[in-house]
């Protein structure tokens, strides 16, 4: 390639301080973002980063106690009144939602949302 020819190349047709002042205002916004979310680190990495932070690898014992733990719970919601009982499992074990549940009893959304509160503040008080 020749001295004109390269001269002409479009590669070189972007200015050097065009591309610096792009870099400085892209690295400007990013640390404002870092700033406005109160980012530790970058959440654009794709190293997994954020998946061992928040998913901690469980040892057998932790298996274990938090298994016992649901089993607590459990046998606690069954000891409930039967309309409780019905309702909070229907809530938290099945994922229903309240009006969901209101429309298959046949009854108004505030009675079923009432009926859970008063339930679990029940299951407060046996742990």
């Amino acid at each position: 390639m020749s001295l004109p020819a390269l001269v002409r190349s479009p590669f070189l047709s972007v200015k050097p301080k065009e591309t610096i002042r792009a870099a400085e205002r892209a690295e400007t916004a990013y640390e404002r973002k870092m700033y406005c979310y109160k980012a530790q680190y970058s959440l654009d990495c794709e190293n997994g980063i954020e998946n061992a932070v928040l998913l901690k690898p469980q040892t057998p014992e932790m298996l274990l106690e938090e298994k016992q733990f649901q089993e607590q719970v459990y046998a606690a919601v069954m000891k409930l009144p039967e309309k409780q009982a019905k309702r909070i499992y229907a809530r938290y074990y099945l994922g229903m939602r309240v009006n969901e549940i209101a429309e298959v009893e046949g009854v108004d959304p505030s009675r079923v949302r009432d009926s859970i509160r008063r339930g679990l503040k029940q299951l407060g008080k046996y742990f």
